[in-house]
């Protein structure tokens, strides 16, 4: 099955009042797969296809996955999340440097704040009923 991608590039200009940046699609499907991973036991009604069925739950996954980019963007981070590990990332040949104090996010997903509270008003993470 197909990773899901729940933004466009043009809803995350909209999102960001910006032009979407370089890389934009990998970016949203990376920030897709943070989302995704932070609602591991979120329950929505979906279609055959596994897709949310209830606009208030497309919407509020499209803003997470454009709060998720946003803030990755903003912290230099390239969607791979070693930016909140290293001081220095370099990718090809591979160079990291000066590991970042501080443990990972609790879920093991490093979410943006924006991105929370988009899941949370929705109802959608673990503890919070809508």
């Amino acid at each position: 099955m197909p990773a899901r991608i729940y933004a466009t590039p043009e809803q995350l200009a909209a999102w960001t009042g910006q032009p979407a940046p370089e890389g934009a699609e990998r970016l949203l499907a990376r920030a897709s797969e943070d989302v995704d991973a932070a609602l591991l036991t979120a329950v929505y009604p979906v279609d055959a296809d596994g897709d949310p069925t209830e606009q208030r739950v497309v919407e509020a996954l499209r803003d997470a996955t454009c709060a998720q980019v946003e803030w990755q963007v903003a912290t230099g981070d390239d969607g791979t999340g070693a930016a909140g590990v290293w001081d220095s990332v370099s990718i090809g040949p591979v160079s990291m440097s000066g590991r970042k104090a501080g443990p990972p996010a609790a879920s093991g997903v490093d979410l943006a704040p924006r991105a929370h509270r988009a899941l949370r008003a929705a109802g959608l993470l673990p503890g919070v009923i809508s």
